[in-house]
């Protein structure tokens, strides 16, 4: 039976209202989409224009293949971005020519704003499908279509992981995915934008598959990020520190913040579209999460891996407290640099090399140094130099005077100088140097600290104790001039250690801290890589990976922070005893401070002491490093962790691949036994249509809630000013945005930014991301959706869809042809979505959708309707059917919203009781439809049309045009004379008449040829249309082109060097170029041929 296209639900269920009152009034519009709806009301093209990208290959493909594929990707994906410009450019006012411009403002009136839209639907219900000539639905907009859908979703438990009845998972298996936890600071970016695309593809692919599948959502305490944020908050508005109120009232405003800023992120990650099951939601400071953090700490300080020590660390002095590599740029200087630096009114000096002597003891000599840090000379204990350096063999076992401390410093040989840099001699400060660190060490040197936590010179120090560290360095180099010990300076290229969040220069400090082993855990780590455990895409990820764990050092866990998991140890004071907090023995760890005392009872029997816990946090890595197994509830055994674990991918930014992902791994194999997932995808990296990393301070941050809804430049501008920014920064980023926005975002929606997003993907470098071409990508919904329109309308109350999408035995060769594109475009983007070619899907879908359906079969359909019989008319709307529905399935793990909205208008197929395309049957091959001689046939008929529309347009034949077409086989002649239609109706309207031309019948007079190929050619009449003496010029032009290309590929054949070190498939590459070369020769001399009897004729 049929059901009303204007809302369709099951059969035997209620449906909404056809129609209902209309919404209130209000001023918002989208002029740039209406201007498109008129310009082409159906949202397509002339049949037969080609578009999209080529079908890849069908074989298993070697990584080689799929490097260049993803290179091919790259070029292509360039092209269609500046292609997607232009067409937005002009999108607001189609190009019509100046005739249809007039007759338009004489013929219709100005088109008045949309009220603004109000869903009706109430929240959580399945949406009230209005009919398609209402007013906010006779054009895409993606605020009308995509509202109301994620509330139901959610409602009716689409997203929860289905299990058996025995709580086994589904028969056809599982996929689990955990997201990325964003930090609790702000809102949402490009990144997460993409990561949430990329990985919600595949959870919907997957759950369409007929999988078990979690897609588990949670946040990110983000301590040192968090904690600054909120740091920066205080001071801005109330002028107050952390330490004007305490650790207890700054946390508690952190948790305030991160309640405000956690509905953000969830609110934005629901509108994105993501199909998390958010009673599952986690967070890093959740009671779970949190036991587990204790847990692993308390289990790897028992055996030894987590251990106490006195090492060098990032120090940051502003935010006082040590930091991880990840929280540390590199800035590089070429020569003499100033920086502001936080703390200092004026500008420090970097890229500066300063040369000093120190007197060497009882010898009357001097030794030349030089350091670009001349303040840390007061932590100097050692000066090296070679062993091999005949300059200073005599002052070998001597010892220096340092200038202002009463201390020798001794003169040590050591590789580590090299005589050829600088004066050979190395001035060694253990405590401030990561390599004099390692010298120190080796050679049993003293380690003297010179700053205080602050950044101000400590009592070691002398005369320059109180100073701030980079005040001391100028007056310890006018010291050392009233000496005489000052020698020059130079500038010198060198690279400057910053905080990423105060924006300080890091100091290198030692410091008590917690710190991990990590050799054997990294050793762990690339055993299960290279067994095939674990699989890392895309190639150059694992290269990375493994060198960056071969060459691990161990994890300093303790961060100066009041937000975050505070360390489970605790300080044993004994009474009458110093208390030492680099002393791993004094320390004691428990899950509980109960269980802590019964150690520290034990190990200390019989003496007085009282527990002090460490006050530091952890890392923000070490809960993070966690998140796949803690999420499903680990340490207690819980279904989830029996059932979804290990997880199936972890799908990140390469930036974080040694930082996070490697963490996850060693922590699973560790605490689990088991890795934490079977696959690891790194995406690219997001950056601005220039080239340049995103930056709020640059003001080239897009937050995906306004590429999706549009936002006007006043309204940036004010989310510039209502921030957290430096006022410096919020000028430039406000510069920024007036040249990169002008005109505000253009609303995009969620399904062109996550197809968009997704097509960026091709594996390869960073992404030049570029808000042109996800406004581009809205005119491809825009063609979706006016496609759909069409097909909704050709079937009538009357039509029932079959059963099944198989073949009824009436199919024309078009419809063969398009259920053919259709089974092959299944079993390619099945393909490429498991290889994770995430760009090749999305051509995929792109080609079929725009290429096959709109552009040629939609065309044809016309025809078959309008002119065939009963029998002709149901078997195209059938098939008409079966092509849609499957592109609709197909192309919905990129476009949830506008494929649910249209999936739900369909008439059902008897029995069918699905509620949503969200737990649709994703399409599969199916081999009855796949007819490659069909397609040959229909290709010919493509080919044809394409060659007559090109002809056509070259000669500026607009109407009337005279066609004929030979044929050289009786299987192409047969094809083209049952088809004639469909090559009239694919020709365009210029065309007047189209004939055949029988195989052995002369060249027809006073046309131009098009060979097609070896199978045909078609003619078109242009005598009494062209200028006969510039068309010979034109085809001399080309042949003459042709004929280079020619020559030039004969030479690169010819070349015994190339045929020896090129592959046979590369080559015959470059064959087929040159074929096509001497093909248009030939066929450029006809035409002058041609030409020039028309001239006589004439």
């Amino acid at each position: 039976m049929a059901l009303n296209a204007a809302s369709h639900n099951p059969t035997g269920e209620k449906t909404g209202p056809i129609s209902g009152p209309p919404p209130p009034i209000s001023s918002e519009t989208t002029s740039a989409l209406l201007g498109a709806q008129k310009e082409d009301p159906l949202g397509q093209h002339e049949g037969g224009q080609d578009g999209g990208d080529e079908n890849v290959d069908k074989k298993v493909k070697s990584e080689k293949e799929l490097e260049k594929d993803r290179k091919k990707a790259e070029k292509a994906k360039k092209f269609a971005e500046k292609k997607a410009k232009t067409v937005t450019a002009t999108s607001g006012t189609p190009a019509i020519s100046k005739t249809k411009e007039k007759k338009a403002k004489a013929d219709t009136p100005s088109t008045e704003p949309l009220p603004k839209y109000v869903e009706e639907t109430p929240f959580g219900e399945k949406k009230i499908l209005k009919p398609l000539d209402d007013e906010f639905h006779k054009a895409y907009i993606p605020g009308v279509v995509e509202s109301a859908w994620y509330a139901w979703w959610e409602k009716e438990g689409f997203f929860k992981p289905e299990f058996t009845q025995d709580g086994k998972v589904k028969k056809q298996g599982h996929f689990s995915m955990a997201w990325p936890p964003p930090n609790v600071t702000g809102a949402l970016h490009m990144g997460h934008a993409l990561t949430n695309a990329i990985q919600d593809t595949l959870i919907r692919w997957n759950r369409m598959k007929g999988k078990t599948t979690l897609f588990l959502p949670g946040c990110d305490h983000a301590g040192i990020a968090t904690q600054v944020v909120v740091e920066n908050m205080l001071w801005r508005r109330q002028k107050l520190t952390r330490h004007d109120i305490g650790r207890e009232k700054l946390t508690e405003l952190i948790w305030e913040w991160k309640g405000d800023y956690h509905k953000k992120i969830n609110a934005a990650l629901r509108r994105m579209g993501g199909s998390f099951d958010w009673t599952r939601e986690a967070f890093t400071m959740d009671k779970n999460l949190a036991a587990a953090v204790t847990e692993t700490f308390v289990q790897l300080h028992e055996e030894g891996t987590i251990y106490r020590a006195n090492k060098l660390v990032n120090w940051d002095v502003k935010l006082m407290t040590s930091l991880s590599n990840l929280e540390v740029v590199n800035k590089e200087v070429e020569g003499r640099t100033l920086l502001d630096v936080p703390g200092y009114e004026r500008k420090v000096e970097f890229g500066v090399i300063t040369h000093f002597k120190y007197e060497v003891e009882g010898t009357g000599e001097r030794i030349e140094i030089a350091t670009t840090r001349p303040e840390t000379m007061l932590g100097d204990t050692a000066i090296a130099v070679n062993p091999k350096d005949s300059r200073y063999i005599h002052l070998h076992g001597k010892k220096a005077i340092h200038p202002f401390l009463d201390r020798l410093i001794p003169i040590i040989t050591d590789d580590y100088a090299d005589p050829e840099f600088g004066t050979g001699a190395v001035k060694i400060t253990p405590a401030h140097d990561p390599n004099d660190f390692i010298i120190g060490q080796k050679h049993k040197l003293d380690f003297i600290n010179i700053l205080n936590d602050d950044g101000t010179l400590n009592r070691n120090c002398g005369q320059f104790a109180g100073l701030k560290r980079f005040d001391a360095r100028y007056k310890v180099i006018e010291a050392l001039k009233e000496k005489g010990l000052y020698v020059k300076w130079d500038h010198n290229k060198m690279t400057i250690p910053m905080s990423e969040r105060s924006k300080d220069v890091i100091e290198p400090l030692l410091k008590p801290q917690w710190w991990m082993k990590m050799r054997e855990l990294a050793d762990d780590a690339i055993k299960v890589v290279k067994d095939g455990q674990i699989k890392i895409r895309p190639e150059f990820a694992e290269k990375s990976y493994y060198r960056w764990l071969e060459g691990i050092n161990d994890w300093c866990l303790s961060r100066q922070l009041w937000w975050g998991h505070q360390a489970p140890a605790y300080l044993v004071e004994i009474e009458g005893e110093p208390s030492d907090e680099s002393d791993g023995e004094r320390w004691v760890t428990g899950r509980t401070e109960a269980a802590a005392q019964e150690k520290a009872e034990k190990k200390f029997a019989g003496k007085k002491f009282t527990l002090k816990r460490d006050p530091d946090v952890l890392d923000t890595w070490f809960s993070s490093g966690q998140w796949p197994y803690s999420t499903l509830g680990w340490p207690e055994q819980t279904h989830d962790l029996k059932t979804l674990y290990p997880t199936s991918v972890m799908e990140t930014g390469w930036d974080i691949l040694f930082f996070w992902v490697t963490r996850m791994i060693m922590m699973a194999l560790k605490m689990t036994g088991q890795v934490p997932f079977r696959e690891v995808y790194c995406h690219s990296l997001i950056r601005d249509s220039e080239g340049r990393k995103m930056s709020k301070s640059l003001g080239n941050v897009i937050d995906p809630l306004d590429l999706m809804d549009g936002i006007a430049l006043e309204a940036l501008h004010e989310k510039l000013k209502s921030g957290n920014m430096d006022p410096k920064e919020v000028a430039t980023a406000t510069k920024f945005q007036n040249s990169a926005f002008p005109d505000g975002i253009p609303e995009c929606g969620a399904d062109a930014s996550r197809f968009g997003l997704v097509s960026y993907s091709t594996g390869g470098g960073d992404i030049n991301f570029d808000v042109k071409v996800m406004h581009g990508y809205r005119r491809f919904c825009n063609k979706i959706y006016q496609a759909t329109k069409y097909v909704l309308g050709k079937l009538d109350g009357s039509f029932t869809p079959e059963p099944t999408a198989g073949k009824t035995g009436h199919e024309s060769l078009a419809e063969k042809w398009i259920l053919h594109k259709m089974t092959i475009a299944a079993k390619e983007i099945n393909q490429a979505l498991g290889d994770r070619e995430f760009s090749t899907a999305t051509s995929i879908a792109y080609q079929y959708w725009y290429t096959n359906l709109c552009d040629v079969y939609i065309e044809n359909s016309k025809a078959l309707i309008q002119d065939g019989n009963a029998a002709t008319q149901l078997s195209a709307k059938n098939t008409l059917y079966n092509a849609l529905e499957a592109g609709l399935t197909m192309i919905h793990p990129f476009m949830p919203f506008l494929t649910e909205e249209l999936w739900q208008r369909l008439p059902r197929r008897p029995n069918d009781r699905c509620p949503s395309i969200v737990i649709a049957p994703y399409p599969t091959y199916d081999p009855t439809l796949d007819d490659a001689t069909a397609e040959q046939a229909y290709e010919l008929i493509l080919a044809i049309s394409r060659a007559v529309r090109s002809l056509t347009a070259e000669y500026a034949i607009k109407e009337h045009g005279q066609v004929r077409i030979q044929l050289f086989n009786a299987t192409a002649l047969a094809t083209c004379e049952t088809q004639l239609p469909a090559i009239r109706s694919l020709s365009g309207k210029s065309v007047a008449n189209i004939s055949i031309v029988p195989q052995d019948e002369s060249k027809p007079r006073g046309c131009v040829p098009f060979a097609v190929n070896a199978d045909a050619t078609v003619f078109l009449l242009v005598k009494g249309h062209v200028d006969i003496e510039k068309e010979i010029e034109k085809a001399k032009r080309k042949m003459e082109k042709a004929s280079e290309l020619v020559k030039k590929q004969k030479g690169i054949l010819d070349d015994e060097a190339y045929k020896r070190k090129v592959s046979a498939e590369l080559q015959e590459v470059e064959k087929r170029k040159m074929r096509d070369a001497e093909a248009e020769v030939g066929e450029m001399e006809k035409a002058v041929e041609e030409f020039e009897r028309l001239k006589i004729e004439d």
